[in-house]
């Protein structure tokens, strides 16, 4: 694996049997299945960000009265 950085994380016993496990029945490493877990924890992160400013400028937009392209035009060109 090139690039990869060797880390030593502590698990509890449960979740460490279950990783083994999850390794295992999906035929990964342990360190592929922490791996993949990390990379679907930072996607959902970044999806929860981006809802949460898109809903920030939504309302924004809305307060402003804008709700369509044509409003949107019309408060550009002020």
């Amino acid at each position: 694996m090139a690039g990869a950085e060797k880390l030593t994380i502590s698990l509890s016993h449960d979740l460490a049997r279950e990783t083994k496990r999850q390794a295992k029945a999906e035929g990964k490493s342990v360190s592929a299945v922490v791996q993949d877990a990390l990379r679907q924890a930072r996607a959902r992160r970044l999806w929860d960000e981006f809802k949460d400013i898109q809903s920030y400028w939504s309302k924004v937009v809305r307060d402003k009265g804008i709700l369509t392209e044509e409003d949107l035009e019309r408060y550009l060109e002020r």
